[in-house]
């Protein structure tokens, strides 16, 4: 069966909406839809809210935001011409709702409490680890505003397996140290005080998931294979999921 037609799923009725070449074409990285609404189901994401995609990419994950939430959008990203992603939103039809900026996530060009939503969808393990940036990002929400994060992580801690597992380390290498459990990034962002609740949880099948994704890319691309596709394979879940997280400030 060809990879393709894995990629309707009952668990993910919004973006069983969005073609898959559409969404192979602007392939950098996991599904970025299955994992941003998985993440909305822990949010409060409402029409009108300004909600900044932190790592937008391309810009598949702003769209979706656009379309399924009528939210406005600040799409920032350092690596993606903002030309290239204004591109993708007006032919989408969400250019009125989508704004496409080139940032650097560590230094923010925004106001204090600028948006209700901040959302990280596969970028926050380049740049978001940190101890500091956790409650930095807070300063940027709204009273009772929400960071949501889905992030690659690990079923546990590669301090306590003492080493990166070898089918990982050839594929991630050294920055694997940047994928954490679900119950690291908890401690880390309550440890913080930035927020009044967080909730931290692994996506279920996140590497099935995740591999279904690759397969599918490879297919259209006409490749029979890729170092992820291999990696994830070798895993079968043992150590690769994702990481939900998300936290409210006061």
């Amino acid at each position: 069966m060809p990879a393709l037609d894995h990629l309707t799923k009952d668990e993910f009725p919004r973006s069983n909406k969005y073609d898959a070449k559409w969404l192979v074409d602007l392939d950098m990285g996991p599904h970025p839809l299955w994992l941003l609404e998985d993440l909305a189901a822990d949010l409060e994401l409402r029409p009108g809210m300004r909600v900044l995609d932190l790592g937008s990419g391309l810009g598949a994950t702003s769209v979706f935001l656009a379309k399924e939430y009528g939210v406005q959008v600040v799409a920032v990203d350092l690596w993606v011409d903002p030309t290239e992603a204004g591109a993708v939103f007006a032919k989408e039809g969400v250019a009125d709702q989508v704004l496409p900026m080139r940032v650097d996530a560590g230094a923010l060009p925004f106001g204090r409490a600028s948006f209700d939503v901040i959302l990280s969808i596969d970028a926050w393990e380049y740049f978001g680890t940190g101890d500091h940036y956790p409650p930095y990002l807070a300063t940027f929400l709204k009273p009772g505003g929400q960071l949501g994060v889905a992030t690659p992580a690990l079923t546990t801690e590669v301090r306590e397996l003492g080493a990166i597992p070898d089918h990982i380390d050839k594929v991630v290498g050294a920055e694997t140290a940047a994928w954490h459990t679900a119950d690291w990034l908890r401690s880390q962002w309550e440890f913080s005080r930035a927020f009044t609740s967080v909730t931290a949880r692994a996506q279920a099948d996140g590497c099935a998931n995740w591999l279904l994704w690759e397969r599918a890319v490879m297919e259209l691309k006409g490749r029979m294979t890729s170092p992820v596709q291999q990696m994830l394979e070798v895993d079968g879940g043992a150590f690769v999921t994702f990481a939900m997280v998300t936290g409210r400030v006061a």
